[in-house]
């Protein structure tokens, strides 16, 4: 079956203006990145591309057409110029009032995408209003909406190498566990493990990762907290294991950071080989109410499940700040080593494996 683009025109193509009305040459202007990931796109996937755009009254005398068509002929000039066409152009010119179903986030114009030669839960709204989000609700198919956590490059990365999520739930007579992540994520999180603690942890490789994690973990904390961190620890592992698919395009490897009186540095590497260094003593019993001797024992668990090589190394005084600035560098060691490079969609292993 065909998959197919669906793609919005101002806002996503082409930059819309404050009067949301590109009629002029000086109103010309293309999104960021849009030319070269549509490029790529086009050469690397089989999409079909279909312009689908609500064009305010156009026909009208408050926007006659004369002045919609040369800058938009333009557009397709340019992109087809660096061999980028559309197999399809829909454009309702109705106004919002009208409430007409040929209107986005209405599928009147889309009729003949969803009399089965299409594989719509395969295909993609792009898009940069709730509208697009709500059209692809519509047609049943997913959405990428523009906006400060993505761009078109991330657009290219997700619709050329797919998503990066996962889901793991893991369930023993100690604990109940389900964790989501998206490695490609904004970097929120929902977390809770019972243990005030470990959660603000677990929001920092979320947060400083700029992966989405959620995690629900529900232990016998009435025994003590040891199953609930090292059982969380390796279906966390296991998740990103799952996540990471089969690693092509990864940069693998990944950080140190200080934080006020510590220094604290995780070598990571996604080599698909456990393996846990560690070179950080703790003085205190706990810290909150996770102990101490737990930290060894969770990182020794994630290594495991992950398939990682981790190397994890802290000096410093205040126990909170050094473990805090371990798991800030695990995460950042996570952000660098799961960053994708398209252009070069190989295993990073010269054995072909990982």
């Amino acid at each position: 079956m065909k998959r197919a683009l669906f793609i919005d025109r101002d806002g996503t193509i082409l930059v819309e203006p404050a009067d949301e009305q590109i009629d002029s040459y000086e109103k010309f202007q293309f999104v960021p990145g849009v030319i070269s990931a549509l490029k790529f796109l086009r050469q690397h996937t089989d999409y079909e591309f279909v312009m689908v755009s609500n064009q305010d009254g156009l026909g009208t005398d408050s926007y006659p057409e004369t002045d919609f068509w040369p800058t938009h002929n333009l557009m397709l000039s340019i992109l087809k110029g660096e061999g980028i066409e559309f197999d399809d152009i829909h454009i309702d010119r109705s106004f919002p009032q009208d409430n007409l179903p040929t209107r986005k986030p209405g599928t009147g114009m889309l009729t003949d995408y969803m009399k089965g030669d299409y594989d719509l839960s395969a295909s993609w709204v792009i898009g940069d209003r709730q509208t697009d989000a709500q059209l692809a609700e519509n047609l049943g198919c997913k959405s990428l909406i523009l906006g400060k956590d993505m761009d078109w490059q991330k657009i290219m990365e997700l619709l050329f190498a797919g998503e990066r999520t996962a889901e793991v739930v893991r369930a023993t007579k100690e604990t109940d566990i389900t964790i989501r992540v998206n490695l490609d994520g904004n970097g929120k999180s929902d977390i809770q493990t019972g243990l005030g603690f470990f959660d603000h942890m677990l929001e920092q490789i979320a947060k400083h990762g700029m992966v989405d994690l959620y995690i629900r973990c529900n232990g016998d904390l009435q025994v003590d907290e040891h199953h609930t961190i090292e059982d969380t620890a390796l279906a966390l592992g296991e998740c990103i294991l799952k996540a990471l698919g089969d690693k092509r395009g990864i940069e693998r490897y990944g950080y140190c950071l200080p934080m006020d009186d510590c220094l604290c540095q995780v070598a990571l590497d996604f080599g698909g080989r456990p393996w846990l260094v560690w070179d950080a003593e703790f003085k205190r019993e706990k810290v909150g109410e996770m102990p101490t001797e737990m930290f060894l024992h969770f990182f020794k668990s994630l290594s495991d499940s992950a398939r990682m090589n981790l190397n994890i190394k802290a000096e410093g005084e205040n126990e909170h700040h050094k473990i805090e600035g371990i798991f800030k560098a695990l995460a950042r060691s996570i952000r660098m080593a799961v960053r994708r490079d398209v252009a070069h969609f190989h295993l990073p292993s010269s054995k072909g494996v990982l």
